[in-house]
């Protein structure tokens, strides 16, 4: 179905090719998983099958890339559009309707299929996809993971032989993750169509997936084969598959199932240990407390006179819809929490109006003591911070090194501040790059290393991980951990369980605008199949939440030492 003939493809003023002498096929009717770390050319590689790449993206391709037949050098995106179905990485820029029902219906009318045949398919994407609710929305009134859902539908309804899908569900809840793939497994088994998938979130895919494309590292070919023989030697996977290089098993579990089958000898093996305790958040009124400084950024030895946030009896309505009730939260110092719930549960809103984007209808937000929508930007600067969804909403500059530069100056921090933490959190950003021509997860990146810069006592990141491979996440993992250690309190509303397993002291989970859990990270997540990482599931009823963990205990045997891998991800 989709042929790539030693294709590789240079961009104008790159050090190397994003694709290199890539000779595969990918059948017809299967489910194909393109997996590697960030920046390898997954999404240039996806570009050349939908024909973006080179008519839009520029760049020269050489080698051949054929579709059902069809050459995607001689045929644009448009002549392309009756056989494949795009969706890139950003949601938004690929809606042109303004109301849900209209975008679904777009495609279609492109194509000039019966109204008939629309009006059927509309509703069977609906039931789908489970946008019934959502029909008359406008699109810019939904949440992001409600966004992705729609951006999926709209190839859906004119019913194409090949998806082409970039991170698809990297914006979505686990329910709603689960569902979407339910749909992609029902057209793969059910009508024969050909997927072709990039996601970094591989716990989610991998064990769907029929087979593995792996580009391993820059300019390394690409090789085509099974998941499990390619999960063995690949850079990036999942949590299973590190629980099965650790453990040793052979063949390598790619779902839960798989691995409980095999975890019992480790079960018993770990059953006279314990997990290293939960982290505390540090107790805001003791007096070696942390507190910030004049410059907005946190030491130490002084005495904090409240937490960086409350919000007490907070009700927030937007056009008439109550988005949410009675909120009553304390953020402490040094702590992290995961704030996390279904799509549309009121997660951003609830970030926004730490920051003064939204005002509280009722009760009160208080950032480092003061009301954020009613504090000078500058000055909340100081307060609170917060990277949002999409990171080009804090990017203005032309250059990376530009944005760099502003950030320090705003932070009055030391020139090269910005920089090293772009480097520090995903290596290989070019400083002469524009942010619009970064990747997803370079492009986060940035807006995250802007962000700290200032190194508010309050830092607030939605869904941070979006766009980044497992490496990237470690280090964003690392980075926060310094500043809660340095006293900042920290709020990551995400849908990566993985990621509050790992990170968070806390999870916060909110239902219709309502808090309907807020508790201890491993007592909150284990209680929930849904929010559970993929290591409580495998080795419960046992109290283990990450690989960490698990090889941590191993290491500490005595005499024989832990087997396994140095390069199991955290």
């Amino acid at each position: 179905m989709i042929r790539f003939e030693q294709v590789s493809v240079q961009y104008e003023g790159a050090a190397r090719p994003a694709l290199h002498s890539t000779d595969l096929t990918v059948p017809e009717g299967e489910l194909c998983l393109l997996v590697g770390p960030s920046g390898v050319g997954k999404s240039t590689l996806l570009g050349t099958v939908s024909g973006l790449v080179p008519h839009f993206t520029g760049g020269t391709l050489r080698g051949r890339v054929t579709v059902a037949g069809r050459d995607t050098r001689e045929h644009r995106p448009r002549d392309l559009a009756d056989v494949v179905g795009s969706v890139g990485q950003d949601p938004r820029a690929h809606f042109v309707t303004d109301t849900v029902e209209d975008e679904l219906a777009y495609g279609m009318e492109s194509l000039g299929l019966p109204p008939g045949t629309m009006r059927r398919r509309v509703e069977e994407t609906l039931d789908l996809l489970g946008l019934g609710e959502l029909r008359d929305r406008p699109i810019a009134t939904l949440s992001g993971g409600q966004q992705q859902r729609v951006a999926i539908g709209s190839v859906l309804t004119p019913h194409p032989r090949v998806l082409v899908l970039d991170e698809p569900t990297s914006a979505l809840d686990p329910a709603a993750a689960e569902e979407v793939l339910a749909v992609l497994q029902r057209l793969v088994h059910d009508l024969g169509t050909t997927v072709l998938m990039a996601e970094h979130r591989l716990e989610r895919v991998v064990q769907y997936a029929d087979r593995l494309l792996l580009l391993p590292e820059p300019g390394a070919p690409a090789r085509l084969g099974g998941p499990a023989e390619l999960m063995a030697v690949s850079p990036v996977y999942p949590p299973v598959v590190a629980l099965g290089r650790l453990a040793r098993w052979s063949p390598l579990p790619l779902s839960v199932r798989d691995a409980r089958r095999e975890a019992a000898p480790l079960r018993a093996e770990l059953d006279t240990r314990a997990p290293e305790s939960a982290r505390h958040a540090a107790d805001a009124t003791t007096t070696d407390a942390t507190t910030p400084d004049a410059t907005g950024a946190v030491g130490s030895g002084s005495v904090r006179s409240g937490p960086p946030a409350q919000v007490t009896g907070m009700t927030l309505r937007r056009n008439r819809l109550t988005v949410l009730h009675e909120i009553d939260l304390t953020l402490r110092a040094g702590e992290t929490v995961a704030l996390m719930g279904r799509n549309g549960a009121g997660k951003s809103t609830l970030l926004n109006s730490l920051v003064g984007l939204l005002e509280p209808t009722l009760g009160s937000v208080t950032a480092g003591g003061a009301a954020p929508h009613r504090t000078p930007p500058r000055e909340l600067l100081r307060r609170a911070a917060l990277v949002p969804q999409d990171p080009r909403d804090l990017l203005y500059a032309d250059t990376v090194e530009a944005e760099c530069a502003a950030a320090d100056a705003d932070a009055e921090a030391e020139p090269g501040s910005c920089r090293a933490l772009v480097t520090e959190l995903l290596p290989g950003v070019p400083g002469e790059a524009h942010p619009r021509d970064l990747s997803e997860g370079q492009r986060l990146a940035l807006a995250l290393a802007v962000v700290l810069t200032a190194r508010p006592p309050l830092i607030l990141l939605d869904e941070p991980t979006r766009g980044l491979d497992y490496a990237a996440k470690s280090r964003l993992v690392q980075v926060v951990r310094g500043l809660a250690a340095a006293g900042h309190a920290i709020v990551l509303a995400t849908h990566d369980v993985e990621l509050a397993a790992e990170l968070a002291h806390r999870v916060v989970i909110l239902a219709q605008g309502e808090i309907v859990a807020d508790g201890p990270t491993a007592e909150v997540v284990t209680s929930s199949p849904a929010f559970a990482p993929q290591t409580a599931k495998v080795l419960a009823p046992q109290p283990w939440l990450t690989v960490a963990q698990v090889r941590a205990a191993l290491e500490s045997r005595p005499a024989r030492g832990a087997p396994g891998d140095p390069e199991v991800p955290r």
